[in-house]
């Protein structure tokens, strides 16, 4: 997974900060993984392999299954800066 998965070497952009975002980003990836992607060994997903599910699933079906308030959460508000 670390050679997939940017997240997990510290000296890149996409490093997470936050344990919430990193958690995301994990769950995201094992739902392509299982789902989404096509193994050459396999021929289909893992999860048709397992009988999990009877299709490949597009990115467009794995979106739709976040919350709509992770989707939609509102920033706070930014500090003034004191000169």
């Amino acid at each position: 997974m670390r050679m997939q998965m940017r997240r997990f070497t510290r000296l890149t952009n996409a490093f997470s900060k936050k344990i919430e975002n990193h958690a995301c980003a994990i769950a995201l990836h094992f739902m392509y993984y299982n789902f989404a992607r096509v193994h050459q060994t396999l021929r289909v997903t893992p999860a048709m392999a397992a009988g999990v599910s009877d299709h490949v699933w597009e990115i467009e079906e794995i979106v739709s299954l976040l919350d709509a308030s992770v989707v939609l959460m509102k920033r706070g508000p930014y500090n003034k800066k004191s000169a």
